[in-house]
Parts: structure tokens; sequence; C-alpha cells
């Protein structure tokens, strides 16, 4: 072989190895050349420069918050641990800094709302549908007795409304509502179906405008999730 084409197959090679399209053996020969071979690495060198530069005219764009929270979601909802709450994720801490984090729920409303969560709540839920789509979280104030529901993920389906639901043992599913548009919102729990929160499941379906007109769900549930004791 010449020494032109040796050239040209080690430009080939240290293109290949800058994009990261070679194999682990392969890099790990090209890397040893390197040590030894200055004309390898000068030539390793301007393509990585000259594949940086593709970048230089591109203008950056920082991603809506969205598309992070869609990506956590989708990638490691499955290595999340029994499905734990944004409130469980406190942890310990919370007691430790109960009084801070309730200060800090009391004094920050949502944006036109003035809907926070419970600084306290007695049970939580993280319903979210098992491709991600849709992710609601839920936390009873026993205080209050309004359950705080914040829609992270989702929305309805066109002419279509988010209902929830409570399900406690073989009981048949009871409505706590209609989820509204805005993302966070407080719907009253009524004395009798407090006792029903404990080792109760919510539920969320697909219905008409205004909600199920039966009284029980007429379309896909889309979610489900245990209520937890906090």
């Amino acid at each position: 072989m010449s020494a032109d084409a040796d050239k040209d197959d080690d430009q080939a090679l240290a293109a290949e190895y800058a994009l990261g399209l070679l194999s682990a053996e392969e890099a790990a020969a090209f890397e040893a050349r390197l040590a030894s071979e200055p004309a390898l690495r000068q030539a390793y060198a301007q393509w990585a420069e000259d594949f940086a530069a593709l970048a230089d005219d591109i203008p950056e764009e920082a991603p809506p918050a969205r598309v992070q929270k869609k990506l956590q979601v989708r990638l490691f909802a499955d290595a999340r641990p029994a499905r734990r709450s944004w409130f469980d994720r406190f942890g310990p801490g919370l007691l430790v800094a109960g009084a801070l984090v309730a200060a800090l729920f009391l004094t920050v409303d949502l944006p036109g709302q003035g809907v926070t969560p419970p600084a306290n709540p007695v049970y939580t839920a993280d319903i979210a549908s098992e491709d991600g789509s849709l992710v609601v979280l839920a936390g009873y104030d026993a205080e209050a007795g309004e359950l705080y529901v914040e829609r992270v993920l989702g929305t309805a389906r066109p002419e279509r409304a988010l209902e929830l639901w409570l399900i406690a043992g073989d009981n048949p599913p009871v409505s706590l509502g209609v989820l509204p548009n805005d993302p966070a919102a407080r719907l009253p729990v009524t004395p009798e179906l407090v006792a029903a929160l404990e080792g109760g499941i919510l539920a969320i379906s697909d219905e008409p405008p205004g909600g199920s007109p039966t009284g029980a769900p007429t379309g896909d549930v889309l979610a489900t999730a245990p209520l937890t004791n906090v």
C-alpha cells in the first residue's frame, strides 16, 4: 500500500475517532498510536476542530422547561422507587426544614392562581400514565379538607376532559372532580370520602367536557396511582 493511501486511511480513521464511530477495540488501538505519531495527532486535532466549527453558526437556544420534565419522566420513570411523589423527595429533611418549607409554600403562589401545595400532606400520589405523557401530582391537605392536584405533564384531548376518581377497595369509583385547565387546583374532599383515602387509589379518565354523564368513568383510564400515607 502506498504512503498516500496510508495517509488517507489515517485521515478517515481520525475522522471516525473524532465522531465516536470506532469500536472500543479500534479506539484503543488508535489511541495507542496517538502517543507516538505526531501526524496522526495533528489529523485528529484538525478533524475535531472542523467538526466543532459546524455548530458555530447555530444560535444557542434554551429548551423549554417542560422538555426537561418530559425527558426526566420518560427516561427515569422506571428507575423511581415505588412511584415516589414529589412530596416524598424532601425525605427526612422535611422534618428538619418543615418550618422553612411551610413558609415557602404559604408565601409563593402559582402564577395567577394563589393555589399552593400543602406543607404537610397526609396522603400523596404521583399519578402517571405508562408512557409518561400524563403526570399529575396530588396531596391531601387535612386541615383544609382539600386535595391539591398539579398537572405537571399532559393535557386533555381536544373537546375532552380529564376527570379524577377515588377508588376504595371494591367500591365503585367516586368522582373527585374534573381537572381544570390551570395546572394546579384544590378539589374539596367531603368528610364521607376522607376515610376512603387510606389505602385508596386515584385514577384519571378521559371524559366528555364537564365530566362523566353517568357518575362512573366512561372513557379510557389514562393513569392510576395509590395514595401513600406520608
